[in-house]
């Protein structure tokens, strides 16, 4: 039997964003930055970036991944505010125990926003209406962590829709999609408003005549799959506009690395070699708490003259500890050329770590990883970098960490 063109079936999927979070998160913090223009930084300079801005920021013109310099142009009263990871993490905690609350099918897509799955949950909660979950979940945000918190939320088939409809009314908005107003959504919304609609997939699009969300949903899928997308891409294209699930996956994680801009262009190697090894010590915990190693890895330098080097290794063996991803690093990073402004490390070939057999020839392997494991224990329990190499001491004054915003393995 074919199924039907749309999936009507009972809308039980709701995504949950909290849209400018780290701001909100800062005005709930500091009550006297409410109402006020905010944007948050990883460093409090004008060359930086903004990470975040608040709603009254972005009604000035002010765009996540401007320059602290140019927002204040649009916004002279901005009020730029250096990330605080830990308060970000508290919420993140906060928001994900509140959502289990309603199901264990629970994803965080990244730090301020996930998805709740009600297919397989009680038949308790499966009897309320969801649009009244929303409410409530709106109101324990306020009641659990403050009142200048908000969020929106969007129901719907599958993950697809349910994000757009989380976007329809921001900043605090709650929407729900189905087969019946799904032309009406659509027909307000850009090719760009589609989420993984950039400006490339927008001109395969316009290749075809395809200039609107509409004209995409009544697209034939043999046009979408042979011509647009050139392969499944294109079913999963015309499956997700109709309200199928084909979003729901685990994917594996295939490298782990980071990156740091100088704090001045006037360190010397050895002051560099510092915050290297303090990123080495970041990408090894980061590493191990996913359990795995590594068999490669790759440095590189960005140059304030705006050229790039990089360089790169492969073991035989994998490796996981701190002292061997330094001390690879290290020997690639001795070539680098002067002049630097950004530095950066990844490792890659990622596999299980796997417990080596006892034996007389690898005493030492053992040994290595129960130090290593202790130390991650002691670090997980009193606090990031408790432990560290006595080489990186005061290097946490410059490198810090940062929240990632593509994922949530690290939190």
């Amino acid at each position: 039997m074919n199924k039907p063109e749309f999936n009507d079936e009972r809308p039980l999927i709701m995504h949950i964003d909290l849209n400018s979070c780290f701001a909100t998160v800062e005005q709930q913090a500091r009550p006297m930055l409410r109402g006020k223009p905010v944007g948050i930084a990883n460093r409090r300079t004008d060359k930086t970036a903004l990470i975040t801005a608040s709603y009254e920021a972005k009604k000035m013109g002010v765009k996540v991944g401007m320059k602290v310099r140019d927002a204040k142009v649009l916004c002279p009263d901005l009020v730029v505010i250096e990330s605080d990871p830990s308060k970000y993490r508290y919420v993140y905690h906060c928001l994900l125990d509140i959502m289990k609350d309603y199901s264990a099918h629970v994803t965080m897509k990244s730090i301020d926003e996930g998805v709740i799955d009600f297919h397989d949950t009680t038949a308790d909660i499966q009897g309320r209406d969801l649009v009244d979950i929303g409410m409530e979940i709106k109101q324990r945000l306020k009641d659990e962590i403050g009142v200048w918190m908000r969020c929106n939320i969007g129901i719907a088939t599958n993950r697809f829709l349910a994000k757009q409809a989380a976007g329809l009314h921001k900043p605090d908005g709650l929407d729900v999609m189905t087969p019946a107003n799904i032309r009406e959504v659509l027909g307000s919304l850009k090719l760009t408003d589609l989420t993984g609609i950039a400006h490339r997939n927008e001109r395969r699009l316009n290749s075809v005549g395809i200039y609107t969300p509409l004209e995409f949903l009544d697209a034939d899928p043999v046009v979408l799959q042979r011509i647009v997308f050139k392969g499944v891409v294109g079913r999963w294209w015309y499956d997700r506009l109709r309200g199928w699930e084909v979003d729901d996956l685990e994917t594996d994680i295939k490298r782990v690395g980071r990156q740091y801009v100088l704090e001045s262009f006037h360190l010397t190697h050895e002051e560099i070699g510092q915050r290297l090894h303090h990123l080495c010590e970041s990408v090894g915990s980061r590493m191990r708490s996913q359990h795995k190693a590594a068999r490669g890895i790759y440095v590189y330098v960005k140059t304030v003259e705006g050229g790039y080097w990089h360089a790169s290794t492969m073991m035989q063996l994998p490796f996981s500890s701190d002292q061997t991803i330094h001390m690879l690093a290290h020997r690639l990073f001795d070539n680098a050329p002067d002049g630097l402004k950004e530095i950066g490390i990844h490792c890659y070939e990622l596999q299980p770590i796997e417990n080596p057999q006892i034996s007389l020839f690898n005493d030492h392997i053992i040994q290595e990883r129960q130090v290593t494991d202790a130390m991650d224990g002691i670090n997980k329990k009193y606090g990031e970098r408790t432990i560290h190499s006595a080489d990186t001491l005061g290097t946490g004054l410059y490198v810090k960490q940062k929240i990632p915003f593509g994922g949530t393995r690290y939190l």
